[in-house]
């Protein structure tokens, strides 16, 4: 669904500093640097905070409750449509979860922001399934992607992976395993499934999508794909 533009949504997103990171290309590789300027720490190899990186936020309320029930990690949303980022950023200046940031961006561009091995963990919630064949290279779980999460996920880094849609599920599956991802907690109904207690948090951290279909009885897939 193509979202109405709002006017003054671009000026209202840069009026909520610092939970935008503006030009984060500067921090390739230095994300450790950001991080401690806005935690007001000294960055040392001990106090490193992994990264988890969630690709496409939407109205942000998955990342800002895992941000708020595990501080332990810095938590950073990339989001590109300009009216669901000010949603998601307004929800952040709400809760005030200091270990959060959002960034700007097309997607496309996270190898010119993240350097080798800075991401510990990679959330796609919900992406875009592109239905017709001829889209398929436009899926965040197309190898063309998946080429690009390798270049900044580090080794044993997992992509935590829902969905709603089967076919982009069953797809999904086959590429992470024909580009060499290994594959944990498959399930293609996680709200009934009988291990859920067992998987980590963000199995039961909904997005408000998943909310409400959810609800409805639809079946939600999942599956964790780690990088060797």
């Amino acid at each position: 669904m193509r979202l109405r533009r709002i006017p003054g949504t671009r000026e209202r997103i840069r009026q909520y500093a610092p939970w935008l990171v503006e030009e984060p290309q500067q921090w390739q590789g230095r994300w450790q640097e950001y991080i401690a300027g806005r935690l007001e720490t000294t960055p040392t190899p001990v106090e490193r905070k992994e990264i988890h990186l969630e690709l496409g936020v939407g109205r942000g309320r998955f990342i800002n409750q895992m941000a708020q029930e595990q501080p332990q990690h810095f938590w950073i949303g990339a989001e590109l449509r300009e009216e669901v980022l000010l949603t998601a950023i307004e929800r952040a200046e709400k809760w005030q979860a200091p270990n959060l940031a959002f960034l700007w961006i097309d997607i496309e561009t996270t190898t010119d922001i993240f350097a080798h091995g800075e991401v510990d963990a990679i959330y796609l919630n919900f992406s875009d399934p592109w239905p017709k064949d001829r889209h398929a290279k436009r899926r965040l779980t197309h190898r063309r992607f998946l080429d690009r999460y390798r270049q900044y996920l580090k080794p044993g880094g997992k992509i935590h992976f829902k969905t709603d849609n089967r076919d982009l599920f069953d797809f999904s599956l086959e590429e992470f395993k024909e580009n060499g991802f290994s594959l944990e907690a498959v399930t293609f109904d996680l709200h009934k499934d009988p291990n859920l207690s067992s998987y980590d948090l963000s199995a039961r951290v909904m997005t408000e999508y998943e909310n409400r279909f959810s609800q409805k009885g639809q079946p939600i897939h999942r599956c964790i794909a780690v990088l060797p």
